[in-house]
């Protein structure tokens, strides 16, 4: 007896990319400190065994300040931290200083705080569920709405040790982001923004953030008159 043959129709739903525009906005102060390259050449100086008989560069704190920052303009160098204090001042007050903050970390924050919620079943289902678009080299979205200021603080390093760490510190800010999303796919925009605001409360970026025992670096996603 012959049997009967079945079809299977198969619907394959395109990719459907939006953009939208969003905005974040500080609920209390962003805290940065980018790798710098004094840092970076430390880090393998130490690794190939080289500092054994360098000896210890002086601390120039100003300049630990600037190279704490993401910039997006041209950082200012000097030789000396006064140079330097001016060539800084230069800057931002011609009001060509820029500077940024990595995307991945709004991402990750969001993508925290979703699962925390229980509302993935894994961190993974929302990598590549949205993007935030990164206009800048370095993964950097731009700050607005403050100038950094200088922070000292004390902290704790390698094995219980302390030190003075100079950093730089936005106390009001906001950003302008563009998310990226598949209009088809398996979350929806609103589900989306309500990752990003869980992220800037629950976790927050930058350094002593909610996520790492602070309170430094949360934010919400601005409605209403905060957009104009």
């Amino acid at each position: 007896m012959a049997t009967k043959k079945t079809e299977e129709t198969i619907v394959v739903r395109p990719v459907q990319i939006k953009r939208v525009p969003i905005r974040i906005v500080g609920d209390t102060p962003l805290i940065v400190h980018a790798w710098s390259e004094k840092a970076m050449r430390m880090m393998l100086e130490a690794q190939q065994k080289t500092t054994k008989t360098k000896a210890r560069e002086i601390r120039r704190p100003f300049m630990d300040f600037v190279d704490s920052m993401y910039w997006i303009s041209e950082r200012p160098k000097a030789d000396t931290d006064e140079e330097l204090e001016e060539l800084y001042a230069e800057v931002v007050k011609s009001g060509t200083a820029k500077w940024g903050f990595k995307a991945t970390a709004v991402k990750q924050a969001a993508n925290s705080a979703a699962y925390r919620n229980g509302w993935v079943k894994n961190q993974m289902a929302l990598r590549g569920a949205y993007f935030i678009e990164t206009p800048y080299n370095g993964d950097l979205f731009e700050i607005k709405g403050s100038i950094p200021e200088m922070r000292e603080d004390m902290v704790t390093v390698g094995m219980g040790s302390a030190d003075i760490r100079y950093r730089a510190e936005f106390k009001n800010w906001y950003a302008d982001l563009v998310l990226q999303y598949n209009e088809n796919g398996s979350m929806t925009l609103d589900q989306i923004v309500n990752c990003i605001q869980a992220g800037g409360f629950s976790c927050g970026i930058g350094e002593w953030r909610p996520e790492k025992d602070g309170s430094y670096g949360m934010f919400h996603v601005a409605t209403g008159d905060e957009l104009k």
